[in-house]
């Protein structure tokens, strides 16, 4: 069994191996209107972007050397087309894990770090602008104390001139005042990065993109009473098969599950994350589980991960009588699509929406 701290990373970093109506969340700490300037609408300058408690950080020109915290921001980046800006990353993306049309570039990106770079090495990088996926991490922003190692501090980022920005979907994610219902937090990261990078263009297609795909699957599923959507829940097997780890209401995977017309089982939990007890996966009886399991870099390993996944829950006693498992009702897709932002999550939403209502949509 693996040790409560990769759990707890897994439930926040480990799945970093890869790289809309209104809803809830527009009323939390991350709407668009706190951090983005009239000056940004072509791309111009200055341009401010609010972290997760209000504070703002201004650019006055486009950066030019980028380190990001892990693969997400880095492959937000190569689609904005700014990769070539990129000096650095930790957390890389584990093989086969980047879209085939970003691999190579991504590849090319110096790791600094195979899990969260170190104080000194990203102090001393030379880069102009740290990308933070995960503020709520102390080895990187916050809240896993010492096992991570210490993070700069703000001081200490401004003295070696790097400015220091969040993707709000999931660095604000457990401060936003309700659940996050579609992928407006994740849209918002978007565009906030083509503001900074001076490629609001791109940023304004990656979201329209989006947008489309998800527009389709709701309309495909209108006719659905809220109510008779089928129940799911998403089955964070590489964080450990002990106690269970639930992605709550404000957790990006919850937005991607809501806008396939489904129901999270524990949308009703606080914060983003939370560890729950089999007990409470039993009592909720769910009519799909997805096998969140990591992109093991090939279909053949992905393929035995995700059977390994579905045998457990078939041989565990407190499952192996449960609906979705007794009918095989198991969604196949990846954790890192699910539950780390990106503009693979609205891929996620067609698959998912494909799955559980296949009459649906096609």
């Amino acid at each position: 069994m693996r040790s409560r701290v990769l759990c707890g990373l897994a439930a926040a970093v480990a799945l970093l191996a890869t790289g809309c109506g209104s809803g809830g969340s527009s009323d939390g700490p991350t709407g668009d209107a706190t951090d983005r300037t009239a000056a940004a609408a072509a791309g111009g300058y200055p341009v401010k972007v609010a972290d997760c408690g209000g504070a703002e950080t201004t650019f006055t020109a486009a950066p030019k050397r980028i380190v990001t915290s892990n693969a997400t921001s880095l492959e937000m980046l190569l689609r904005l087309g700014v990769g070539d800006r990129v000096i650095g990353t930790g957390f890389p993306p584990g093989k086969g894990t980047m879209p085939d049309d970003l691999a190579a570039q991504a590849a090319k990106v110096p790791v600094l770090g195979q899990t969260v770079i170190a104080k000194e090495k990203l102090l001393g990088s030379g880069a102009d602008l740290y990308i933070d996926t995960f503020a709520a991490m102390s080895g990187m922003g916050g809240g896993m104390g010492g096992a991570m190692g210490s993070a700069p501090t703000e001081q200490e980022f401004a003295a070696a001139g790097i400015k220091h920005i969040y993707l709000h979907s999931t660095a604000c994610a457990a401060m936003l005042k309700g659940p996050q219902q579609d992928l407006t937090e994740v849209e918002a990261d978007i565009r906030r990065l083509g503001e900074v990078t001076g490629t609001t263009a791109k940023a304004d297609q990656l979201v329209a993109a989006m947008e489309q795909k998800t527009r389709a699957v709701q309309a495909a599923v209108k006719t659905v009473p809220a109510d008779r959507r089928p129940t799911y829940f998403f089955f964070d097997f590489d964080a450990g098969t002990k106690q269970p780890m639930a992605v709550c209401g404000r957790q990006v995977a919850n937005a991607v599950i809501t806008l396939a017309g489904a129901r999270n089982v524990f949308a009703d939990c606080d914060g983003d994350f939370k560890p729950v007890a089999w007990e409470d996966v039993v009592a909720h009886d769910p009519d799909w589980i997805q096998l969140g399991v990591r992109d093991r870099g090939s279909e053949a390993e992905n393929a035995k991960a995700f059977d390994e996944a579905a045998r457990f829950l078939r041989d565990f006693p407190a499952t192996k009588g449960l609906k979705a498992v007794q009918e095989g009702h198991f969604v196949r897709i990846g954790s890192e699509v699910t539950t780390i932002a990106g503009v693979r999550n609205a891929d996620t939403v067609q698959q998912i929406a494909h799955t559980v209502h296949p009459d649906l949509v096609k």
